[in-house]
């Protein structure tokens, strides 16, 4: 049985699957920076009454299931964690590493997509990511 969220006059579950990448795509996720964007990401994702259900950072982007209540836009959500954990970024490492300029850590814009009856699929997929760009880096190496 589907367990759904209540808000005073609402049930719902709306889970949706988000991508989204550091500006010009550099590798810049790793070593203590990833440690501690996810607990930033979650701690902001409650700040608008959300969860991250399922979640995995890689070198150059980022991959969440988030459940968002039917109040919030998922673009004001997904602007939110974006813009805030990048003024935390800019604040944490921004005198050390100069390799971003001011607050603008991630490129614009993100890929969205609804969860529906595969929240199992999707939550495997973001899993498994980063098995599977190994994978796909090994298949260009053979062939060039």
């Amino acid at each position: 049985m589907k367990e759904y969220q209540s808000l005073s006059h609402t049930r719902w579950d709306c889970k949706y699957h988000v991508v989204f990448i550091p500006k010009r795509r550099k590798k810049r996720i790793f070593g203590a920076l990833r440690r501690q964007l996810g607990e930033m990401f979650h701690e902001l994702a409650s700040h608008k009454e959300s969860k991250i259900v399922e979640g995995h950072l890689m070198g150059d982007h980022v991959h969440m299931c988030l459940s968002i209540p039917p109040k919030y836009a998922v673009s004001n959500v997904v602007g939110y964690i974006k813009g805030k954990s990048a003024i935390q970024i800019a604040r944490k490492y921004g005198a050390r590493q100069r390799n971003f300029t001011g607050e603008h850590f991630w490129a614009r814009g993100y890929f969205v997509s609804t969860v529906g009856l595969d929240e199992h699929m999707v939550r495997a997929y973001i899993r498994n990511q980063e098995e599977e760009d190994e994978r796909y880096d090994q298949m260009k190496l053979a062939m060039e």
